[in-house]
């Protein structure tokens, strides 16, 4: 016969798991946090999902935010902290992320006003380029600021692009009219 204190226990921890909001999501064997703390602020979990190219799955994509939104014009145009996850499914050499980013951000951003950011797109390109080989299961996180972009690699800051307006424009690689991947977009959108 089981005690009655280790049923109670086995049911309080079932209660426990079965509860929203008390642990974290999961794509594709990827744990996804429900909140995070960048710098001074809590970012709660807008959405996650994965990033395909041509069926092969490259990458799981998280997105946080300071207030859950599925409106994308708010979630680029906010003056909050923004951040975006990439956790590596594969692996990938500088060049496909830098010439990703290029590419996301092109298709999302009118001519003139990328010559305009041609110095922040450099510096973005040049940060992506000195990661290097990113492997299965690093994490790229860009978070989003009033003040620009910064890039780290598990955790680790590799590099800082300044300019509210390009965070809003590299941020559009996701949720512009024309994003990397559409159902990514629409996951992270909360969707």
């Amino acid at each position: 016969m089981i005690p009655s204190n280790s049923i109670r226990r086995i049911a309080l921890i079932a209660a426990l798991l079965a509860a929203p909001g008390l642990h974290a999501a999961e794509v594709a064997g990827v744990k996804i946090e429900d909140s995070l703390r960048v710098g001074g602020s809590e970012l709660l979990l807008n959405g996650a999902g994965i990033r395909s190219k041509l069926f092969i799955k490259v990458y799981v994509g998280a997105l946080y935010v300071g207030r859950k939104s599925t409106a994308a014009a708010a979630i680029i145009d906010s003056q909050q902290p923004r951040r975006v996850i990439m956790r590596l499914l594969r692996d990938l050499d500088a060049e496909t992320l830098s010439s990703a980013m290029d590419e996301g951000l092109r298709a999302n951003n009118p001519p003139a006003e990328l010559a305009e950011m041609k110095t922040q797109t450099d510096q973005l390109i040049g940060i992506m380029k000195g990661i290097g080989k990113a492997r299965e299961g690093d994490t790229i996180a860009i978070d989003f600021s009033a003040e620009g972009v910064t890039v780290g690699l598990n955790g680790e800051t590799r590099g800082k692009v300044a300019g509210p307006g390009f965070a809003k424009a590299l941020l559009k690689v996701w949720l512009g009219d024309k994003p990397a991947d559409a159902s990514l977009k629409k996951a992270l959108l909360g969707g």
